[in-house]
């Protein structure tokens, strides 16, 4: 005379009940499993901006020290245009200086130097050549945090109207200036 109340009563479990019990835990380890594997998956370079698709960050940063233009949200309105995020501590910079030279020649390429020593950075570009248009002179980071920069170096194509179009994390490549980024410009330049 066993009925369920008793089973419980007496510490015997119902057969129902220890299925979900073991189940729970099964669950949520295949859940957590599915997600780290998917996460393996994806490349970190490819970490969607939140600034796709929205006006640039409101910012003024004076001139890079030797330069004679800042940079400011204001100019980068009214032409398809690229901010290049760079330092002259930053090793990937200085390999992909001669691709931003390139990228120059094609479009107005503006420099956002990061948290660098006002020195430092001007030596950079005249060893090196200046390509921006304009530079502006990020001594504390903040508007760098302001347009989400993980690092150096990283690179925003900005459409017409000042929106944030694309996000390049990490050094620009021949072949992601080749593929990605022209392209891009080109089609940003041909919409009305």
């Amino acid at each position: 005379m066993t009925t369920p109340e008793l089973q419980s009563a007496s510490g015997i479990q119902a057969p129902g009940r220890h299925r979900i019990a073991v189940a729970i835990p099964l669950v949520v380890f295949v859940a957590i499993a599915s997600f780290l594997a998917i996460g393996l998956t994806l490349n970190p370079r490819e970490v969607p901006s939140p600034l796709i698709g929205k006006p640039v960050p409101v910012f003024s940063l004076p001139p890079v020290l030797g330069r004679t233009l800042g940079l400011s949200d204001k100019d980068l309105k009214g032409e398809v245009s690229v901010v290049n995020v760079f330092a002259s501590w930053c090793v990937p910079c200085r390999q992909e200086h001669p691709l931003i030279q390139r990228l120059a020649k094609v479009v107005p390429v503006h420099g956002l130097n990061y948290k660098d020593r006002p020195e430092d950075a001007a030596r950079w570009l005249d060893e090196l050549g200046d390509p921006y248009t304009r530079t502006g002179a990020d001594l504390d980071g903040r508007v760098g945090i302001d347009w989400g920069v993980y690092g150096v170096p990283e690179t925003f194509i900005i459409d017409r109207d000042g929106r944030v179009a694309y996000k390049q994390i990490g050094p620009i490549t021949p072949r992601i200036l080749d593929e990605k980024l022209l392209p891009l410009v080109r089609q940003l330049r041909s919409k009305p």
